[in-house]
């Protein structure tokens, strides 16, 4: 059974569990081994004042009651009108069992029922898994290219895709 539901404040440490295991997976082997290991665990932390702050909208996804995908969205700071996925995560052990997808569906229907017509988000360019899952959802790319720096000066290229809500 898959729950989709508002994240609360002592959800940090879950959200922070899920979006390191995600990265590693996803984004470490792009790095040296030091800076990626910095770089998940920086991510374990940073959840609990994410959700403190209050300037985004946080869903969690649980699969028969443990968490394991993450959403994090807010008016795009870059396109006017459009809603932004800044953050979008699941825990790889939810790899392939509908809970993304389930939470992605989530996702859209939020930002539609607070008025947005249009969505966009960037995903790394060379991780076809993440491109596969974003297409299969109805987003397009836009086009849009941009070498995104995740601190000290590691830089990787990001695509950027789109679709209605």
């Amino acid at each position: 059974m898959i729950e989709v539901r508002s994240a609360r404040p002592e959800d940090g440490d879950t959200l922070g569990d899920i979006h390191a295991a995600a990265w590693e997976a996803s984004h470490a082997p792009f790095f040296e081994p030091e800076f990626a290991a910095h770089a998940v665990q920086s991510r374990r932390t940073r959840w609990h004042e994410r959700i403190a702050e209050g300037t985004r909208t946080i869903l969690l996804a649980e699969l028969d009651g443990r968490p394991m995908a993450l959403s994090a969205l807010l008016p795009s700071p870059t396109r006017p009108g459009l809603a932004e996925i800044f953050s979008f995560y699941c825990h790889p052990d939810g790899w392939g069992s509908g809970v993304a997808a389930a939470l992605m569906t989530e996702t859209l229907r939020h930002l539609d029922d607070n008025g947005f017509a249009r969505v966009h988000l960037w995903t790394l360019r060379d991780t076809p898994q993440s491109r596969r899952f974003y297409t299969k959802c109805g987003f397009i790319e836009s086009g849009a290219e941009r070498a995104f720096d995740y601190g000290g000066g590691n830089r990787l290229n990001q695509v950027e895709y789109e679709r209605a809500c």
